[in-house]
């Protein structure tokens, strides 16, 4: 494929300003409460493990992506390592798309949390539920009506909610309520209490937060740079988004008791920001949020749906997926997401959601890792470091599903069920379909 180098081509900071907002939706405000809850002050050193993981992810999607050319990402590097076998294409497509899925549903739910946080309906699980279900309406809508704008919009809202959580990080840690000195007694007291593997498992459930890079590569044949802006985009994205979620955890556990982060924690650095700066400081959030989970719907919605309508016009999904409007708007895709990613608001919780989209990006990232490993002298990748890549998304994998079977064992039963019934699906379209 030939890179388009016109006017519109993407240079280096159009490139990481796409990584950084894929990455930085809802997850951070997700996840914080999640992991004080389970391992305290050590949640700034999880949340970096989780993104050095990212990380050596990340290295597969780069080689392979300079290696293919292809905007189809993921599903394409499958389907072109292995063309003539229809099920790994099949499976990796409704894996990646069932992934999309759970993080619309994890940033709607995020969005609804926080828009509600300082109202008499915080704790209502229904109303959070349906104002969640109303902002996947309402994205849903825009993007099949139109997509003019959508860049500069997306542009304005990713740049506003970064200079927002650096001021809202900032503000918390000048307003502690415990010193330094206090906080390095907590962490080592954290460290005593909490064993290594409860790091890593919380790390793993991180790994959420940092979905997002691959975006990247879909821009691929819109590059000037392509070789070159490639990882460095990737990489630079990633570095940046570890700081920025470690700042930010660091100025809550300097400020908001650990106790309220974690009975609040689909809202936590809102509640939390309220009492340490007041009410100032608590809206400052709410808008941070809001603006970084909008974003992140839109871009998902809009890029997932396009990989979704590609993956139905090989014949992996119904057909009736892949029709576009006029406009080159693949309309059926986008309602198709919304519908599937509002049942999965309705049935489960913040943390099934965040379970769901953390394995499931675990499981494609390995894979993407094995795939790379497999033809790694065609793509010039170190062997060392798809297999760290390997072993690390292999045991994050494998401790979240610990962690379900020791804590909550019904929830690892729905998951398992969840992906029986996606490879089902997947396999009986593979025998089915053929390539288009």
């Amino acid at each position: 494929m030939t890179n388009n180098r016109g006017s519109k081509a993407l240079g280096l900071k159009e490139l990481v300003a796409i990584a950084v907002g894929g990455m930085v939706g809802g997850g951070i405000f997700t996840i914080l409460g999640i992991s004080v809850g389970l391992i305290g002050f050590l949640t700034p050193i999880a949340i970096a493990i989780g993104g050095i993981v990212a990380g050596l992810a990340a290295y597969s999607y780069v080689k392979l992506g300079l290696y293919y050319r292809d905007e189809g990402a993921t599903y394409a590097f499958v389907k072109l390592t292995y063309p003539k076998a229809k099920f790994p294409s099949a499976a990796i497509g409704w894996l990646v798309i069932f992934g999309y899925i759970s993080t619309l549903a994890i940033y709607a739910y995020t969005f609804s949390s926080y828009a509600i946080s300082g109202t008499d309906f915080a704790n209502a699980i229904w109303v959070r539920k349906g104002i969640a279900l109303g902002i996947l309406l309402v994205f849903t809508l825009i993007n099949i009506w139109s997509v003019n704008g959508m860049g500069k919009i997306e542009d304005i809202m990713v740049y506003t909610k970064l200079i927002i959580l650096t001021i809202i990080s900032v503000v918390l840690i000048q307003h502690r309520n415990i010193n330094t000195q206090n906080f390095i007694h907590n962490l080592k007291s954290d460290f005593g209490s909490s064993s290594f593997i409860s790091i890593l498992i919380v790390a793993s459930l991180t790994f959420v937060a940092y979905e997002g890079f691959q975006l990247v590569i879909n821009a691929v044949n819109e590059m000037k740079r392509p070789e070159k802006d490639t990882p460095r985009a990737i990489y630079t994205a990633i570095i940046i988004v570890i700081l920025l979620y470690v700042i930010i955890a660091v100025g809550a556990l300097f400020s908001i008791p650990l106790d309220q982060m974690a009975r609040d924690k689909e809202y936590a650095l809102a509640a939390g920001a309220k009492n340490a700066i007041g009410s100032l400081g608590e809206y400052f959030v709410i808008i941070g949020a809001i603006l970084a989970t909008s974003s992140a719907i839109s871009g998902t919605l809009f890029g997932s749906s396009r990989q979704m309508a590609e993956i139905a016009e090989d014949g992996f999904f119904p057909k009736k997926i892949s029709k576009r409007s006029s406009n080159n708007i693949p309309a059926i895709a986008v309602i198709s997401m919304a519908i599937m990613a509002g049942i999965l608001i309705v049935v489960g919780g913040l943390r099934l959601l965040v379970e769901f989209g953390s394995i499931t990006f675990l499981v494609v990232s390995l894979l993407m890792a094995i795939i790379n490993h497999k033809i790694r002298k065609k793509t010039q990748s170190s062997s060392l470091i798809t297999i760290m890549a390997i072993i690390g998304l292999g045991v994050g994998g494998i401790l979240i599903l610990y962690y379900e079977f020791t804590h909550k064992w019904e929830q690892m039963v729905a998951i398992i069920f969840v992906y029986i019934a996606l490879t089902i699906g997947a396999w009986l379209y593979s025998k089915k379909r053929k390539f288009i």
